[in-house]
């Protein structure tokens, strides 16, 4: 059967095939002259080129007649077709081998990373010749075993160019410049490859005069060597030089005016980068589209649009850029339209305008704009879909980001850094810590930023002792914190009241971790000890501070000073910032408030006419729920929602409720002079109280109610929510502009210290 289907095999062809024959192994010479064999092989070898292993085994297991030639045909097929398994197993039957078939195998051994055996293999060879010898050296090479590679070319009989260049790449891809230079200085005849690699391992360690100096002995450069010192120059800041040098260059090719583009570009020198543009004997669309993205990163939208309209041909990247250049740039309006205007879209465009409405706050027309990139049938790419949990976050739009969430669950994103990060920031900012943590849970490789997250989100929420299991997680499971993680550690002890734990972390976090307290560290201290009533500890804090205290610190001592009513202490930190910024709204407001809880309404007054004199307004307070995929914003005294009777009359028996719970009115919080049943209409009035009420109206029961305001919480509302909480038996999550209150059966895990 076996001949009948060599017989198919080559019925088209004029050679007279043999009978079959019984199986005998001779020597390799005679058999390749069989033009029988040397048929077959010749087949084998091309099944094997286009894949067909099985059809290429068929062959050569029916051939009557095998000799060394079919052996190593059938080896190389395999090992080109990544079956090496197979080729093994086939040189170990091989009844007779030649020097091709030992370089063969240990080709393959070498490519598959198996160095014991490709060592094992090497010592028992009966001959050796340079392509023994370079095939051993190259493994060790790749695999970074550069001294036993070196043990392997000192041994070499006779080397030849590309093991004196391979070694030497070796010692330099490995950072090994010393060696590299040692080796370079005892052999004279170098190739021009060799010369480039050196200098391009003195430039990338940044070791110019040592490159330059092998630059100038070249006895022969290239374009490579010329763009290697030129961009090695540009790249560290030497722009004289790289700029003499490209003058000088005999021949320049794409890459040399590209690197010299790119070079002024990123430095912010547009005059000269433009002269090198317009010096440019061919313009391709790549320097177009680098010398259009320095416009754009230095807010010159016109010459970058005047540009742009030059191009004789637009690919879609030029296209993008100038989108996200307008994004940038505050000009969505403009962005949108070059989108429109653009013949082909790609998942860059899409995420070029949805971060641009994001960036510019535009957040519904961001997610309308993630819709219709799903409809369009364009792949949610990794960063189209953060863009879209940030802007969830930004709106505190939970249901919408449990949507995107699903999106990224088809696509396979969540478990990697970028979009499980981003997961865990908008469910933290949404009000859902527990999804937070399932979303930090699943990341699979957790980096830095997945920590500070999660313990921010921790802090925020005002649990603080978790925030600090989760810090004593990071630092047992070996990831060393950095300033941002002692932030979220500092900021959790003050939102908890964990005074002493706070401060023996400020004290200890450089000889710990060798992070130096910056501003933030010491605003989160002063916050913690102001809160807890060491206002003195706090002035003394400031005063020893290495460097000027920033506003935020200032902004730190005035809020506890609002708390524990100290107006002296008060105007002193207000002074501060109002001598540096005169037009600071947050510092107006906190000691305005300052003022009117000690009942100084002059002086009230003095500061709503000081904001009028600097041109400052005040923001006005609104709250938002979403609801059914709707948001619904709310202000005080809100006459425009459409159920805005239903909330009203059911308020007013919240409030009768809340009274007979022993509910006061805090008037004192009212910054106007009026008589106190005006005032605790105004505060009955909230603009979160309103969403509370909406939340409780709307929302089905057993699900939380989570409610957002642009500014903080005032304590009326906050003593009111938690009442409510009780009344109705529902968990109530509000978000300020400072943190998270969780109001559950009468109590706020803040514990009333915020």
């Amino acid at each position: 059967m076996r001949g009948k289907y060599i017989l198919r095999q080559f019925r088209s062809s004029n050679l007279q095939v043999q009978r079959p024959r019984p199986l005998t192994i001779t020597s390799s010479k005679p058999e390749s002259k069989d033009p029988y064999i040397v048929k077959c092989t010749k087949a084998i070898s091309t099944h094997m080129r286009n894949g067909r292993c099985d059809l290429a085994f068929r062959l050569f297991d029916a051939m009557p007649l095998r000799n060394t030639v079919s052996y190593n045909a059938m080896i190389s097929g395999y090992l080109r077709n990544k079956k090496f398994t197979l080729a093994a197993h086939l040189f170990d039957k091989m009844p007779q081998r030649d020097l091709f078939s030992w370089n063969l195998m240990l080709t393959g051994f070498v490519r598959n990373c198996r160095l014991c055996e490709a060592r094992h293999l090497f010592d028992s060879m009966p001959e050796k010749d340079v392509v023994s010898w370079n095939a051993m050296l190259s493994g060790y090479v790749r695999n970074g075993y550069i001294d036993e590679a070196r043990v392997v070319f000192n041994n070499m009989p006779h080397k030849n160019s590309i093991a004196w260049n391979g070694m030497l790449a070796a010692y330099v891809q490995n950072g090994r410049l010393e060696d590299a230079c040692h080796l370079f200085e005892s052999k004279s005849d170098w190739e021009l490859t060799s010369w480039n690699c050196l200098m391009g391992g003195y430039v990338r360690r940044n070791m110019l005069d040592d490159a330059r100096q092998l630059f100038d002995q070249m006895p022969v450069k290239d374009v490579i060597s010329w763009n290697t010192m030129i961009s090695g120059y540009a790249e560290y800041g030497d722009l004289v030089q790289a700029r003499k040098l490209f003058d000088e260059s005999p021949v320049k090719d794409a890459f040399t005016w590209t690197a010299m583009l790119h070079v002024y570009v990123q430095n912010g020198m547009l005059d000269e980068a433009r002269r090198v543009f317009d010096e440019l004997p061919q313009k391709r669309e790549m320097l177009y589209n680098a010398m259009i993205t320095g416009y754009v990163r230095c807010n010159k939208m016109d010459l970058a649009r005047e540009l742009f309209e030059a191009m004789p041909c637009r690919s879609t990247c030029s296209w993008n850029i100038m989108i996200s250049g307008f994004g940038q740039n505050g000009d969505i309006a403009q962005a949108r339209n070059f989108f429109d205007m653009m013949p082909q879209h790609d998942s860059v465009s899409w995420a070029a305008i949805i971060v641009g409405y994001s960036q510019n706050r535009h957040y519904e027309e961001a997610m309308n704009m993630l819709v219709k990139m799903k409809r369009d049938g364009e792949s949610l790419n990794r960063s189209t879909l953060c863009c879209a949990l940030s802007t969830c976050a930004d709106i505190a739009a939970l249901e919408l980001g449990k949507q995107v969430h699903g999106q990224v669950v088809k696509t396979g994103y969540e478990n990697g850094c970028l979009v499980g990060n981003a997961l865990v920031g908008m469910y933290c900012k949404c009000g859902s810590i527990d999804e937070a943590y399932n979303g930090f849970e699943g990341i699979q490789h957790k980096d830095i930023v997945s920590w500070n997250t999660m313990l921010a989100g921790y802090a925020r929420h005002g649990f603080g002792r978790l925030a600090l299991t989760l810090f004593e997680s990071m630092i047992t499971t070996g990831v060393k914190p950095d300033e941002i993680t002692m932030v979220g550690v500092l900021s959790a002890c003050s939102h908890t009241g964990l005074t002493n734990k706070g401060t023996e972390y400020f004290y200890s976090m450089h000889k710990d971790y060798g992070i130096t307290p910056n501003s933030k560290h010491y605003t989160c201290m002063i916050d913690l000890l102001g809160r807890a009533g060491g206002l003195e500890e706090a002035t003394n804090l400031i005063r020893n501070m290495p460097f000027e205290p920033e506003t935020a610190t200032w902004g730190a001592l005035l809020g506890a000073c609002r708390i524990y009513g100290n107006v002296e202490l008060g105007e002193k930190a207000a002074e501060m910032v109002f001598n540096s910024e005169p037009r600071n709204l947050g510092m107006y407001v906190l000691l305005s408030n300052l003022y009117a809880a000690s009942g100084r309404w002059i002086d009230v007054g003095k500061m709503r006419l000081k904001m009028r004199e600097v041109g400052v307004q005040k923001i006005p307070g609104y709250s938002w729920i979403e609801v059914h995929d709707k948001i619904h914003t709310f202000t005080v005294g809100d006459c425009f929602h459409p159920e805005k009777g239903r909330i009203y009359a059911f308020l007013e028996e919240l409030v009768l409720k809340m009274k007979h719970e022993g509910y006061i009115s805090s008037t004192k919080l009212v910054l106007h002079d009026v008589e106190e049943e005006e005032k605790e209409h105004m505060l009955k009035l909230h603009s979160e109280k309103l969403a509370v009420a909406f939340g409780i109206l709307t929302i089905p029961a057993g699900r939380p109610i989570r409610v957002m305001k642009n500014l903080r919480v005032c304590e009326d509302c906050h003593d009111a929510i938690k009442l409510i909480s009780k009344i109705v038996g529902r968990l109530i999550i509000l978000r300020d502009s400072h943190r998270f209150h969780h109001f559950s059966e009468g109590i706020c895990n803040c514990g009333d210290y915020w």
